[in-house]
């Protein structure tokens, strides 16, 4: 099931590591990384729960950055073929699910959990700790990644889906939000 995301999972990890870059230094950039892989990980399989819906998204297509290169000013950049074409696989609610989950333990918990019951359970064993029980090597590595204020225009966009989609009995991507006015800290824990 995976493999159907995977496309959405690559580009939408690495528009977010190229819109926070990781701390100075090799390892870093493969910790942050981790950490971005897992957090959209968790998102796309919350946005796209079903087979169905990861082959839909295949077909269709997830949408692009536009937007998301707009909210974060990197719309100016003319971009040549190559670096337009991973582009088009960012999936935009995907990436402002992974800010939301990579600026809230409590999120990423909850969401994690949401995942473990649902089809992509039946993946292989799949851990999540970077991203649910950062060490603080994993922190300051992805410390522009991990900053509420940065990523809160790109998390934001989609926030309150995420919480619906978190919200005892959720499962609409869309429409009313439940949750929306709370603290996101607080979903599921009332």
């Amino acid at each position: 099931m995976c493999a159907d995301l995977s496309p959405v999972i690559a580009a939408t990890t690495q528009w977010l590591l190229r819109a926070y870059p990781a701390a100075d230094g090799p390892l870093a950039e493969v910790l942050a990384e981790v950490q971005a892989r897992q957090a959209v990980t968790v998102a796309a399989w919350l946005r796209y729960p079903t087979e169905v819906d990861a082959a839909l998204v295949a077909l269709a297509g997830p949408g692009g950055s536009a937007r998301l290169d707009w909210v974060v000013g990197a719309d100016t950049v003319l971009l040549d073929g190559a670096d337009f074409a991973w582009r088009t696989w960012v999936d935009e609610a995907v990436a402002s699910w992974a800010a939301c989950l990579l600026t809230s333990a409590a999120l990423a918990e909850r969401a994690v959990a949401t995942v473990a019951r649902g089809e992509h359970a039946s993946s292989p064993a799949v851990e999540f700790r970077r991203l649910t029980d950062p060490a603080e090597r994993d922190r300051r590595a992805a410390a522009l990644l991990r900053h509420p204020d940065l990523t809160a225009p790109v998390a934001e966009l989609h926030r309150a889906q995420l919480l619906s989609r978190l919200a005892p009995g959720g499962g609409a991507a869309s429409g009313a939000a439940p949750g929306a006015g709370q603290d996101p800290d607080a979903v599921g824990s009332a």
